[in-house]
């Protein structure tokens, strides 16, 4: 084991004790010692590769010593082999050593397998190797028949002997059929691989047959292949040759040692005469002191190689005939080897130690350090530097070595693993291991393996962790006189394992017991104080470890003087930190802590505060935990479950508080399920369509385990459907795709690794609100010339919490529209009274609800009509939020919303005159104005606004047709601005339209004929900035939704003069009709009357009206009926040149051409007939 190497801490701040580091010192070693505890260390055990004999019983040893005694047990290919389950199996008594018995039957090669062995005290645990066991083997040669060999006289041969492969391999020799061995020398000799090789052959081999013989170890068997024969062909004379290599072959090759191992280079040669070998090395001479020749020279033998043996070596095989060199290149390989062998080390708690791992190998290997058997996770970042157990710097002799030159470390303690929590252990990136403010539990075995491809290296440290020796109750100055009894008290705390020595220094000097004076174990008496008692008295307590020492001053005063006390004059402050805390009575849910009061500095102790801190939730953050009073310095505390605490007490007097204490070391409860859940659990919608679920997440103290997670259910309250349930780590959770303000029941339940808590209370929670539906039923009553009541019902769908409704209302006079006039009710309230201005005006009203949201869909109505104003001309405008209204809900019940008028098509140039009468009778004062434009009839809804200050979007126009609409507005935004235009139908289905500032007027085209829509433009960026909401309604197909224009003066007035004129042309045509007569034409036509005319004797015909009634005389046709006159201007349908007959009322049948009708008409007045009535046609 070495030496060993003991550190010591003497209190904060003071010296380190090294005992037994180098030759210079001598104290005693503590190993010595039987009754000082210590962890296992491993004594005995088998090899790496254990290869037993199947024949035997199997044992693989393994001991251990350690105080108190270690337990044993085994595993088997990295899993827990369990002894008792298997009868074969059996643990020697005291050992660790295993036995299997096959007396019973079994076979040994079921045992086959990684081995190894740890040995286990509540100090700690050591592992031993891994042990390969391996059954031995000695297969049976294969049966064969050898021919005879036939070979030229002088030519050169090889014997193959090819044994079957054993564990462990066989020992090769070659004999004779007859048992006698084959004699060797430099012509004939056996290769290091078994063969048999003749650099020549001569006639005197055939004298003998050769037979390959393997012998057994384990069996002691040898096993005979079958013999070679020669026969040997002979000549005259042999041809003399040069020398050729029979082994190796070619020129060059190359070969791998291990460190350590011995180097066998051979090299056989044929050739004739035989020839001779020798061995050189390039750049070098061979190392005379390891260098062996072997085999007639035929082998070169290098013991324990090392790196400098690497190099090309050369072999010259010559004779009279000339020479051939073969170069063999030599690769020294190094399985991890130790520089420095780690030694133990003994620290107190709240020390900083230091481990160093130095290893070497080719290639570099790579280090672990292992605690308990498993690897030590290194934490984050790493920097250059040593193995440092920290609480105070230790000098460099202070430190066991066990490191690896630039590899990458991974640390085990006891043989099983322990994870750095970034605050204890640090590896570093040379292989060095870091435990900072050394602890109780960090003592154990910590084993170095160094691994790579060619083997690894274990070593093991045992870091011991001691109690520090300290004095809690410190002896106190005192006055005392002359003759009394004194007593200094010194009670000291120490390791139990450790032996404790008090002694007594006076004014620095060892301090002589005379018979006036009694030692005890934790005091000091002093009988009959005399004048030379008087001084400094120190007691200093120690073990082999370390010391603590405390001193006070006794004043001795004469009969006559008056006892006084030196301090009482000494001003007061605040107490001096408390120190070496200490945690005992370690329990599942509580500690004892204990702790030394500082020097109250002149004012008593009133008050002690003990804080702890966690490392998982909150580390580096103090809490308060409890408060006891001044007189104690030890107290119970109560602990949470799977909390790693590590406490502090501050002291508190009169004048403040002290610094707090030093940290004690810490402590970890054991794991429990959450005894709680989650406080403030509420459920809110941060949207329309989802519900946000939070809570208080629990702290470290309440959190009782790892992987602190809270299960979240929730589910519909009036549905009582299923729960829906979700884990989650964080402290809130948003539900999705839930209705518009629907209440749900909502549990958060905390679970940890050990699991459950109590079933969690249910939290009613709502999910997000929308804005509401329109009031319902919004009556407009006018009882008298004096008041408007206004009355209405609650929304169908208030889709939240209501918080009020928003009248808005405006008195309009014809074209004059006055101030609007806005009121905010409360939730409850669903009546209101306008009081009006004047008896002539009429009132606009628009009323929505109000939800956190904002204000939802409007209803608009207006209020009736005086009986002497006709009815309204427009229809009512929705102002507020998207939406539409139904003609039930916006039914007053003595005033109704009017119908939009169909208005017939007139002439564009009537059309023009119209929008230009009603564009200039426009106003800026936000209202809405209807025009009307060509046809078919569009409406122009406008919203005027002055321009506002802010950003802000207003003056928004919208010109409808059947199916499609012409959008514009004004803004105050920069260039570049995108905005949406919203639009919702009757059947509130909403649809928007992403455009650009400048793409100005927006058309949408997928509108519905007669349908009124709600419409809104929003910035893109913030849907808060958003223009007043505007109605519109699309015309009916095929119809002229003019507006009626039928009551304007204008048009009254254009339609008399109209009339009028078509009077006065009426009556002109009738005084022209009574002056018409008879036409003489006869004379004029090509073709005679026929004997039926009854004019044709005075060659006239009577022209009748436009009564069609047939003059007098005239004839029927020739069915018997009078034919109608089809048209006062019947003579138009001829054209130039063509002819016709006339057979209007029998008067007259003849040809006409154009130019001799036109030129009677010109000469008859009654063809002017006509003309009155076409005018009064072209002008309907």
């Amino acid at each position: 084991q070495g030496s060993r190497l003991v550190v010591r801490g003497v209190g904060q701040g003071s010296a380190l004790l090294l005992l037994t580091v180098g030759p210079s010192l001598s104290f005693p070693l503590p190993a010595q010692h039987p009754w000082l505890s210590r962890p296992p260390t491993i004594t005995k055990q088998s090899v790496k590769d254990h290869i037993v004999d199947p024949r035997d019983n199997i044992l693989i040893e393994c001991e251990a010593k350690g105080n108190p005694a270690p337990s044993f047990h085994w595993t088997r290919n990295s899993k827990f082999f369990n002894i008792a389950k298997d009868p074969r199996v059996s643990m020697r008594r005291r050992s660790g050593t295993l036995v299997i018995d096959f007396r019973s039957g079994g076979r040994p090669e079921e045992y086959e397998g990684e081995y190894q062995c740890f040995a286990r005290n509540k100090f700690g645990t050591a592992l031993s190797n891994r042990i390969r066991l391996q059954v031995s083997k000695s297969p049976l040669w294969p049966k064969e028949n050898l021919d005879p060999v036939v070979v030229q006289e002088g030519a050169p041969l090889t014997l193959q002997c090819n044994p079957p492969p054993g564990l462990p391999s066989p020992v090769i020799f070659w004999m004779s059929s007859s048992m006698e061995p084959i004699t060797q020398d430099k012509r004939v000799s056996q290769g290091h691989n078994g063969d048999l090789y003749f650099s020549n052959v001569i006639l005197q081999d055939m004298q003998t047959d050769y037979s390959c013989n393997a012998r057994f170890h384990f069996t002691h068997t040898i096993q005979q292949k079958n013999p070679f024969t020669l026969k040997v062909l002979t000549t005259r004379g042999v041809a003399e040759r040069t020398p050729s290599f029979m082994y190796p072959q070619g020129t060059a090759s190359s070969q791998m040692v291990l460190r350590g191992m011995d180097l066998l280079l051979e090299c056989i040669a044929s050739g004739v005469p035989t020839p001779d070998i020798a061995w050189y090395k390039k750049g070098g001479d061979l190392p005379s002191d390891k260098a062996k020749f072997e085999n007639f020279n035929k082998a070169l033998r290098i013991t324990n190689v090392s790196e400098e043996d690497s190099g090309e070596y050369f072999c010259l095989a010559s004779n009279k005939m000339g020479s051939i060199r073969h170069t063999i290149s030599v690769r020294v390989k190094a399985a991890p080897y130790w520089l420095d062998e780690p030694k133990n080390l003994i620290l107190a708690p709240g020390e900083d130690g230091r481990l160093v791992c130095r290893a070497n190998g080719n290639p570099k290997p790579t280090v672990q350090w292992m605690v308990n058997g498993e690897p030590l996770q290194s934490s984050p970042g790493s920097r250059k530097g040593p193995l440092i157990v920290q609480g105070r710097k230790l000098r460099p002799e202070a430190c066991q070595a066990c490191c690896v030159s630039r590899c990458s470390v991974v640390r085990f303690k006891n043989g099983q693993g322990s994870n750095l929590d970034g605050g204890n252990y640090h590896v570093y990136e040379n292989g060095s291991l870091e435990i900072k403010m050394i602890r109780k539990e960090d003592q154990g075995i910590y084993t170095c393996v160094a691994t790579n491809i060619l083997g690894k290296a274990e070593n093991q440290v045992r870091l011991e962790v001691k109690d520090p020796t300290r004095i809690y109750r410190m002896p106190e100055d005192q006055v005392a006189k002359r003759g009394s009894t004194a007593q200094l008290e010194c009670r000291v705390k120490h390791d139990p394992s450790l032996k404790l020595t008090v002694s007594w220094l006076k004014d620095d000097e060892p301090l002589y017991i005379s018979n006036r004076m009694k030692k005890e174990e934790d005091s000091l008496t002093i009988f009959g104080v005399a004048e030379r008692d008087q001084g400094s008295y120190t007691c200093v307590a120690s073990t082999e470890l370390d010391q603590d020492l405390a001193k006070a001053y006794l004043t001795v005063l004469a009969d006559q003087a008056t006892p006084t006390n030196r301090l009482a004059a000494l001003p007061k402050g605040r107490p001096d930190r408390p120190r070496d805390l200490e945690l005992t009575d370690l329990a599942e849910r509580s500690v004892r802590l204990t702790w030394i009061p500082g020097d109250d500095n002149n004012s008593p102790i009133t008050d002690y505060v003990v804080q702890f801190e966690e490392d998982q939730f909150q580390p580096g953050v103090w809490h308060d935990h409890s408060r006891f009073p001044g007189s104690v310095n030890s107290a119970v505390l109560r602990l949470s479950p799977y909390v790693n605490y590590q406490f502090r007490v501050i002291a508190i007097n009169e004048v403040g508080s002290s610094h707090p204490s030093l940290p004690s070391e810490r402590y970890r409860t054991s794991g429990a399920p959450p005894e709680s859940n989650p406080s403030d659990v509420k459920g809110e919608g941060t949207r329309k369509n989802n519900m946000e679920i939070t809570w208080t997440p629990m702290n470290a103290t309440s959190a009782f385990g790892p992987n602190l997670r809270y299960i979240v259910k929730w589910r519909r309250r009036e549905a009582r459907e299923a729960w829906n349930n979700v884990t989650v780590w964080g402290s809130r959770y948003v539900v999705g795709q839930t209705p518009v303000y629907v209440p749900y029941e909502i549990r958060v339940q905390a679970e940890n690794d050990f699991g459950k808590g109590p079933e969690p209370d249910t939290v009613i929670g709502y999910s997000g609100e929308d804005l509401p539906s329109a009031p319902r039923r919004f009556r407009v009553r006018q009882p008298n010339l004096e008041t408007i009541n206004l009355e209405w019902d609650h929304p169908e769908h208030p889709n939240g919490i209501l918080i009020g409704y928003t009248l808005k209302y405006v008195a309009f006079n014809g074209t004059k529209v006055g101030k609007q006039i806005v009121e905010n009710f409360s939730p409850n309230q669903t009546k209101f009274t306008v009081q009006r201005a004047d008896p002539v005006s009429r009132y606009r009203f628009s009323l929505s609800a109000r939800t956190q949201v904002g204000s939802g869909e409007a209803v608009t109505e207006e209020s009736p009509a005086p009986p002497n104003e006709a009815p309204p001309t427009s229809p009512p405008t929705t102002v507020g939020a998207p939406g539409t209204v139904s003609s039930t809900d916006a039914t007053a019940a003595t005033a109704e919303a009017t119908a939009v008028p169909t208005v017939p098509p007139v002439s564009p140039t009537t059309t023009a005159a119209t929008e230009a009468t009603a564009t200039a009778a426009a106003t800026a004062a936000a209202t809405t104005t209807t025009t009307t434009t060509e046809s078919p009839a569009t409406t122009r809804t406008e919203i005027r606004e002055s321009a506002p200050d802010e950003q802000s979007i207003w003056n928004v126009t919208v010109v409808p047709n059947s199916k499609w609409a012409n959008i514009t507005w004004k803004h105050s935004f920069g260039p570049g601005t995108d905005f949406v235009v919203e639009y919702i139908d009757s059947n509130h289905t909403k649809k928007t339209v992403p455009v650009k500032a400048q793409a100005q007027p927006v058309q949408l085209t997928d509108l519905y004929p007669g349908m009124t829509y709600t419409l809104r433009v929003y910035s893109r960026d913030n849907e808060g900035i958003s223009s007043a909401v505007i109605t519109f309604m699309t015309s009916a197909a095929y119809t002229n939704n003019q507006a009626d224009i039928a009551t304007q003066g204008w048009f009254i007035g254009l339609m008399c003069a109209i009339a009028l004129l078509v009077l006065i042309l009426l009556i002109v045509c009738f005084i022209k009709r009574s002056r018409g007569g008879k036409y003489p034409v006869r004379e004029k036509k090509d073709v005679p009357l026929g004997p039926e005319d009854p004019k044709e004797e005075d060659g006239s015909f009577d022209y009748s009206d436009e009564d069609n009634k047939p003059l007098q005389g005239s004839q029927t046709s020739l069915d018997g009926t009078i034919k109608q006159q089809e048209s006062d201007d019947s003579l138009v349908d001829y054209g130039e040149g063509g002819e016709g007959q006339f057979n209007e009322d029998g008067s007259f049948i003849g040809q006409y051409t154009v130019k001799k009708d036109k030129e009677e008409t010109e000469g008859n007045e009654s063809s002017e007939a006509t003309s009155p009535v076409n005018a009064i046609y072209s002008l309907a």
